[in-house]
């Protein structure tokens, strides 16, 4: 299956819940949710009763398009963190932290989860000084992410990288502004995930 190039816009309003990919724009009226807040197409305003199965779809759906990831590539995920110690929930949304393209998001070197990956795969980040174009990259405790001396001069990282100055980011990640940087000082936990997310009924959509 292709990712999908269509309207992104679309793919909020179906889930009901801003998934902000478009970088500022989301915060502004101008966002296609602050004025048609229903599904789309002609029978979005439709009331349709959803089954049991239907709401746990829907957050596995909304989980799976936050972050960017295909069908194939979240069902892994699920597998690893439910072979890991832990709650599967919990170890789930900690691997799905942990892609390299959400820290370049989190840290504020980019304005939304997609256009962190684009720039990840153009080659404009590395990680302890080693470039990395893959976004799904595991990042690990103490690896530090940065802009390469080559992208500094780049007009939309420099802009991202002023505006990240003063910004609160994750417990777990330690942002270095001035370098257009950050660090991976722990892993993250369930606290640290900002997003409405209901890991529970993914476990047990997975557990039919």
């Amino acid at each position: 299956m292709a990712r999908y190039t269509g309207p992104v816009c679309r793919i909020c309003r179906r889930e009901g819940v801003k998934l902000f990919f478009k970088a500022d724009r989301c915060y502004t009226e101008k966002c296609p949710m602050n004025k048609h807040a229903y599904g789309p197409g002609e029978h979005g305003q439709g009331r349709k009763k959803v089954s049991e199965y239907g709401v746990q779809l829907r957050e596995k759906q909304k989980t799976k398009r936050m972050y960017g990831v295909l069908e194939r590539q979240f069902r892994k995920y699920f597998a690893t963190a439910e072979r890991a110690k832990g709650m599967t929930g919990e170890n789930l949304l900690s691997y799905l932290e942990r892609r390299l393209d959400n820290v370049v998001y989190r840290l504020g070197l980019a304005g939304s989860r997609r256009e962190a990956r684009q720039l990840v795969r153009h080659g404009h980040f590395q990680v302890n000084g080693r470039k990395v174009n893959i976004p799904s990259f595991q990042v690990r405790v103490a690896d530090r992410v940065a802009v390469r001396d080559k992208s500094r001069e780049v007009s939309r990282l420099k802009e991202l990288a002023e505006a990240t100055k003063g910004r609160q980011t994750p417990g777990w990640l330690e942002a270095e502004a001035e370098a257009m940087a950050g660090r991976v000082v722990r892993l993250p936990e369930r606290t640290d995930v900002d997003a409405a997310i209901q890991e529970r009924l993914i476990v047990e959509l997975y557990s039919r």
